[in-house]
């Protein structure tokens, strides 16, 4: 199931441009799914056409990571099998920050909530309408399947980590019009995904994500360029 990493088409997909190098800064993203094994859907996006990255493609939901994820409350704590994998690569402290950001990026991209319910509350920043509605983060709920660092010499570069869920962690189970970040979501069955144009990296972490559905145990793939070559390892 897993789709071949096109590397031509990543580098088509973020143009090189000119000037210094852009130092990563750390994103997550959330890939849901729901239905059966045999007939999975996938939540994706559209990005909207005036986006200076991947304009007009279609996504998971995420972004970068705030002050603010370092700090926000959780419903429970992640698996432990997923904070061991993330703590090959980061500290414990960054690694649920990401895990927080993949949830709150998700909500203000498309109005779902991956949380259980919870008394609502009055915080400042980005959680504010979270906390309002009265939900916590189901960190639970999520699990690791990639990470892979944007090109050198890109408008941006990100440092990403993908996660997934299934959608009966969510509180509602259909989309809002979110931030309008994305200007079309849709639940989709997975070749209906799988044939969208969609950016290098969306379709190999797609197929990754779906074999996970059917391997839990599948180490997580991670992918970057070095020395002008894409290299995609499992540690």
């Amino acid at each position: 199931m897993t789709e071949a990493f096109d590397a031509e088409q990543d580098l088509r997909d973020a143009p090189r441009i000119a000037g210094p190098r852009l130092r990563p800064k750390d994103a997550a993203t959330l890939i849901l799914f729901r239905g059966t094994a045999d007939a999975p859907e996938v939540l994706m996006g559209r990005r909207a056409e005036g986006h200076v990255f991947m304009a007009s493609k279609w996504v998971f939901p995420g972004g970068r990571i705030d002050r603010s994820d370092f700090t926000a409350a959780s419903a429970n704590d992640p698996s432990p099998e997923t904070l061991t994998r993330l703590q090959r690569e980061l500290p414990a402290r960054r690694a649920r920050a990401l895990l927080l950001t993949a949830v709150r990026e998700t909500f203000e991209e498309t109005g779902l909530m991956l949380a259980e319910p919870a008394p609502p509350a009055s915080v400042a920043g980005p959680w504010r309408e979270f906390r309002a509605v009265g939900a916590l983060p189901d960190l639970a709920a999520l699990s690791y399947v990639g990470r892979a660092i944007t090109p050198p010499n890109r408008t941006r570069r990100f440092d990403a980590r993908f996660f997934m869920a299934d959608a009966a962690a969510l509180l509602a189970p259909e989309p809002t019009a979110g931030s309008g970040e994305l200007d079309e979501i849709a639940w989709l069955p997975l070749p209906e995904a799988l044939a969208l144009p969609l950016p290098a990296i969306t379709r190999l972490i797609l197929g990754e994500a779906a074999e996970r559905r059917a391997n839990p145990d599948r180490i997580p793939p991670f992918v970057r360029m070095v020395k002008g070559q894409h290299i995609i390892t499992r540690e």
